[in-house]
C-alpha cells in the first residue's frame, strides 16, 4: 500500500521545528500545502535533554532553571513557527506540541498518523533542522516524508514545474508512483517519470549515449514503466504523464530534474535494497543534494 492509500482526512501535516532558517522553510512549505488541502498543520518541537547532557555538565540538567530554559526555548520556537504558518494563511488550523525526546524519535512517532511529515535541511550535506535527524526520519518514518532543503536559491520551495518520480520496478517504487500521481493531481501539474536501465553511476558506460541504445533493453524498460503506471492514468485522467528513460545514473538524472521540478518523489528503497537497508542510495542522494523538496515514500 502507498503512503496515501490509508490516509485519513483528519490526519494533519506534521512539521518539525528547531528555530533555524531551514525549519522555517519547512514550516512555510507545510503551511502552503496544508492550506491548499484544507488540512490541519501540527508543528512539533522536541525537547532533547539527552543531547543537552552531551554539552552540559551532568548536574546542570538537574537544575530547574536550566530545564525550564530549554522548555521556554521550545515554546518560543513553536510560537514563531505558528506565526509564520498563519502568515501564509490566516485561516489555517494550527496546533503546536512540545514533546520530550530526541527529534528523530518524536517525528517518527508523529508520522504514524500524519498525512505527511515535513522537515528542513540546509546545504549540500543535508544537515540542518535537527541535524542528522533528516536522514533518520527519512529512513524510519511512516508514510511520506518531505525534506525541504535550504539551497540558497528561489527554487528550494517553488510551486511551478512538474512532479518528478523515479521508478525501478520495486515494491517501494510502486508506493512512490501512487504518491506522485496524487501529488501531481493535487498540484494540477505534469508528472515526469524517470527510469534508468542500470543503477550504475552516470558516465559508467563511457562513450555510449545516455539514451538506451539497445532496442531490447529499451522495450523492456518501457514495459516496466508501463506496468508501474498501470491504472493510475485512469484514476488521474487530468494528469499529463511524460517518460524519460536513461541508460544509467538514477541519482544524477533525478538531481538534474530537481532543478526544474517543484517536487521529486522517491521510494525509501529501490530494487537493489536489502532487508536491513531502510534508505536506499538514490533516496539518500536526493535528500542530501536535490534542488527542490524531496518526498520519500514508505509503504504503510
Amino acid at each position: 500500500m502507498s503512503a496515501l492509500d490509508i490516509d485519513d482526512e483528519r490526519w494533519p501535516i506534521v512539521v518539525g521545528v528547531d528555530g533555524c532558517e531551514a525549519s522555517d522553510l519547512a514550516v512555510r512549505w507545510a503551511a502552503e500545502t496544508a492550506a491548499a488541502r484544507d488540512r490541519r498543520l501540527r508543528i512539533v518541537h522536541a525537547v532533547d535533554l539527552a543531547a543537552a547532557a552531551s554539552v552540559l555538565e551532568p548536574y546542570e540538567l538537574l537544575v530547574p532553571p536550566v530545564r525550564e530554559a530549554m522548555r521556554e526555548h521550545g515554546v518560543d520556537c513553536l510560537a514563531a513557527a505558528k506565526r509564520l504558518a498563519q502568515s501564509v494563511d490566516a485561516g489555517l488550523r494550527v496546533d503546536t506540541e512540545s514533546v520530550d525526546g530526541t527529534p528523530a524519535r518524536v517525528l517518527i512517532e508523529q508520522s504514524a498518523t500524519a498525512h505527511m511529515t515535513a522537515i528542513g535541511a540546509w546545504g549540500v550535506s543535508g544537515g540542518g533542522l535537527l541535524g542528522s535527524t533528516v536522514l533518520s526520519v527519512s529512513a524510519h518514518a511512516h508514510g511520506a516524508v518531505v525534506v525541504v532543503r535550504d539551497t540558497g536559491t528561489e527554487q528550494r520551495t517553488r510551486r511551478s514545474g512538474p512532479v518528478v518520480v523515479g521508478v525501478d520496478g520495486s515494491e517501494f517504487s510502486r508506493a512512490a508512483v501512487a504518491a506522485a500521481f496524487f501529488e501531481a493531481g493535487e498540484r494540477h501539474c505534469e508528472l515526469l517519470v524517470v527510469h534508468c536501465w542500470s543503477d550504475l553511476r552516470f558516465g559508467w558506460f563511457a562513450g555510449l549515449p545516455d539514451a538506451i541504445a539497445d532496442r531490447g533493453a529499451e522495450s523492456a524498460a518501457q514495459e516496466l514503466v508501463t506496468q508501474q503506471l498501470a491504472g493510475w492514468a485512469d484514476k488521474y485522467p487530468d494528469v499529463t504523464v511524460k517518460r524519460k528513460l536513461y541508460m544509467s545514473g538514477p541519482c544524477h538524472h533525478l538531481v538534474e530534474w530537481s532543478k526544474s521540478a517543484q517536487l521529486v518523489v522517491t521510494g525509501s528503497r529501490g530494487r537493489g535494497g536489502f532487508a536491513g537497508l531502510l534508505l536506499g542510495s538514490t533516496s539518500n542522494a536526493l535528500v542530501q543534494s536535490a534542488h527542490c523538496p524531496v518526498m520519500v515514500v514508505h509503504p504503510r
